[in-house]
């Protein structure tokens, strides 16, 4: 059986090989110490991948505008009655009796008047643009010559960016806004026929009384009026993640031979498995199916990656 230090310290080295293929969401920040700041002794340090952080905000955007409604009270209106001339008086003379005419006369029944009537309000649909992920850059493992430096190979490895990726928001807004549109009525008027003395009667007089009569006109009450209503915008609250810091490269303290133990291996295998990332055998040894499932588990929890940390091991609930 491998003793278990000297498998961490392989699987330490392993993950540190394996973090450049990480880097292809990661941004690697070049540390010019070649040793982990304040280290303590009995600890081991490793250079693990910090992946990027978010964190969800809320934002209050306007989903209806707000607008005025119109409405429209009608004019109110009545009938009366009207009494008007339809003969007016005259004198008989007994002699000569006078003649007459007849003769119209237009009499207004009802007034010109005028209507509202509302023209409600036309809504469009716009878009808004909003940012859903911010841009950001990333390294990406390029191809090339590689070059022998006093016995090490460098691998290539390129910064690009990445550009910011947007989702759309539908509101509505107010096209035209309401209005209310003015309609003359014209007034009516109702003929009215009417005898008038043509000649006087001569040398005697008789008085003939006038002569009347009652009509029905309309006669406006109340005038059309208008009644605004405002209706206030409506608003709703949309979630986005805002990026608060980059992935970068940094120390951190990792189990290794001075303090892993085959029971601690146990422990973390069974906390895998518990978790539903099968690290193959728990047999307090670190296998391959071990390291798989660390770097699934770390992945899945935006956990440092590259070694086994401390913020691991407190994600896993494993004590040592």
């Amino acid at each position: 059986m491998k003793h278990p230090g000297k498998t961490l310290c392989m699987l330490l080295f392993f993950s540190l090989l394996t973090t450049t293929v990480y880097l292809t969401s990661a941004v690697a920040q070049e540390d010019a110490s070649l040793f982990p700041p304040n280290a303590e002794p009995g600890k081991c340090y490793a250079k693990v991948l910090i992946p990027t952080k978010f964190k969800t905000v809320k934002e209050e955007v306007i989903k209806h505008e707000g607008y005025e409604k119109i409405l429209v009270i009608p004019e109110q209106w009545d009938w009366e009655e009207k009494k008007v001339i339809v003969r007016e008086a005259t004198e008989k003379l007994e002699i000569i009796p006078a003649t007459y005419k007849t003769v119209e006369e237009k009499v207004e029944i009802i007034p010109a008047s005028f209507k509202l009537v509302t023209v409600k309000p036309v809504f469009g649909t716009v878009e808004e643009k909003i940012v859903d992920k911010p841009e950001r850059t990333v390294w990406k493992k390029g191809s090339g010559l590689l070059d022998q430096v006093e016995g090490t190979t460098g691998d290539i490895m390129c910064l690009i960016n990445e550009p910011a990726t947007y989702k759309t928001l539908k509101k509505q807004v107010i096209k035209t806004p309401a209005t209310v549109k003015r309609i003359d009525v014209p007034a009516k008027y109702k003929i009215v026929k009417k005898q008038v003395i043509d000649k006087p009667a001569e040398v005697k007089k008789t008085t003939i009384p006038a002569k009347y009569e009652t009509i029905k006109v309309k006669k406006l009450v109340t005038k059309a009026q208008e009644d605004r209503i405002k209706i206030p915008e409506v608003r709703q609250t949309i979630t986005k993640r805002v990026k608060v810091s980059d992935e970068k490269m940094s120390w951190r303290p990792v189990l290794c031979q001075t303090n892993m133990t085959k029971d601690v291996i146990y422990k973390i295998q069974q906390a895998l498995k518990d978790k539903g990332f099968d690290p193959g055998p728990i047999d307090g040894a670190v296998g391959g199916g071990t390291l798989k499932a660390l770097d699934k588990f770390q992945a899945k929890n935006n956990l440092a990656r590259g070694g086994l940390t401390y913020e691991t091991l407190k994600a896993l609930n494993v004590n040592i």
